[in-house]
């Protein structure tokens, strides 16, 4: 997999970034895992190896792909 940087609205390095899948256009986060579990019972359909993360709607806005 070759990932593409796309954006972050963080400074110094840190998450939350964006980045796109070269190869199928899919995009990963990067940021902040969502751990408290009062929070992740309220998910759907989670899966054994799926984990979350908490982004900023503003990195979303500005730097996800429109299309």
């Amino acid at each position: 997999m070759t990932l593409r940087f796309i954006g972050t609205t963080s400074e110094h390095g840190n998450c939350p970034t964006l980045y796109e899948v070269v190869e199928t256009g899919d995009i990963v986060v990067q940021g902040d895992r969502l751990t408290d579990p009062k929070d992740i019972e309220q998910l759907r359909d989670v899966g054994p190896g799926e984990t979350f993360v908490v982004i900023p709607r503003d990195l979303l806005t500005r730097f996800a792909p429109k299309e």
